[in-house]
């Protein structure tokens, strides 16, 4: 009994070394690697086991767009074209990888003279961008206890950019209550948009303000920029509306006199005003003391 299952043993380890021997296997020793952008990335494809002498192998880049060839006979082509290697056997090196290198990438090797005479692996490569300067807004000026909104924004980091956010060189925490120079500020503090939101500003919030755009391969800042906090005049304000309603109202008094005095009515025609007819030929006319009633002064000459 034992011989015999010794006997087995020994066929089936016989049977796994020949048909491991005659299939082509490969291996990675990472199948997610990352890069900064502009440096050197290793896509390691190491062949575990072959019997052909001279396997076909090529690289392919996968993309929203379908493969495409990056090592076709034993040339590199496409996007790495003058920027890669392959090392002995089929591991492919990236000399100065770009930020559109980003992609799964992958391994074929076909040997003709194997059981199993094709297999491949997939390598899922990232290349890490560095931020760029942010664009930064920040209000000159707020009036106490209104709103007011910063904003922070970078678009060519990759991963995307974090954002935090600094007052006088000191970083603002995501909650006020948790220190104690902002445990009386009333703000929302966003790390993925880059808004810092006051709900209501203090005269404590008055400062330099600038933002840090972050992510794995690095971080850049904008400038710094003032924000001033001043108060609302309520009693200037005041006074300068009850000013308006005096002068209104005298230019009203004023009007109404005038029109009582008759100032904007039509004059009416008086005595003195009266004219004189026009003479007739031959005739004069004298006035009487009763308005109106003429008679002749001299008699006609015929």
């Amino acid at each position: 009994m034992a011989k015999t299952r010794l006997a087995c043993l020994l066929t089936l380890l016989s049977t796994h070394c020949y048909f491991s021997v005659l299939a082509v296997v490969l291996k990675t020793n990472n199948e997610s690697p990352w890069t900064d952008e502009f440096d050197k990335i290793e896509l390691s494809c190491l062949i575990e086991s072959i019997s052909t002498t001279n396997p076909r192998i090529e690289w392919k880049k996968i993309t929203n767009g379908g493969p495409s060839y990056v090592y076709f006979d034993k040339k590199i082509s496409g996007d790495l074209e003058n920027r890669a290697v392959i090392r002995e056997p089929a591991t492919l090196l990236i000399t100065n990888a770009t930020r559109s290198d980003t992609a799964k990438y992958r391994c074929e090797v076909t040997a003709a003279d194997d059981q199993k005479s094709f297999d491949e692996i997939v390598i899922n490569l990232v290349v890490r961008v560095k931020p760029v300067v942010p664009k930064c807004s920040v209000p000159k000026s707020v009036p106490f206890g209104k709103s007011a909104e910063l904003s922070c924004v970078e678009e060519e980091g990759f991963p995307k950019s974090q954002y935090q956010w600094f007052k006088n060189k000191e970083e603002i925490p995501d909650d006020p209550k948790t220190s104690l120079k902002f445990y009386n500020s009333s703000y929302t503090l966003n790390a993925d948009t880059g808004t810092l939101n006051f709900i209501a500003v203090r005269k404590e919030d008055a400062g330099e303000y600038y933002c840090r755009a972050k992510n794995d391969a690095g971080h850049a800042e904008c400038p710094p920029q003032k924000m001033e906090v001043y108060d609302i005049d309520f009693l200037g304000i005041g006074l300068g509306v009850l000013v308006v309603v005096i002068v209104l109202l005298c230019i009203t008094v004023g009007i109404c006199c005038a029109y009582k005095r008759g100032f904007f009515s039509s004059q009416k025609q008086t005595g003195n005003n009266y004219k004189v007819p026009t003479k007739g030929d031959g005739v004069d006319y004298v006035r009487t003391e009763d308005e109106g009633d003429f008679r002749h002064k001299s008699s006609f000459v015929i």
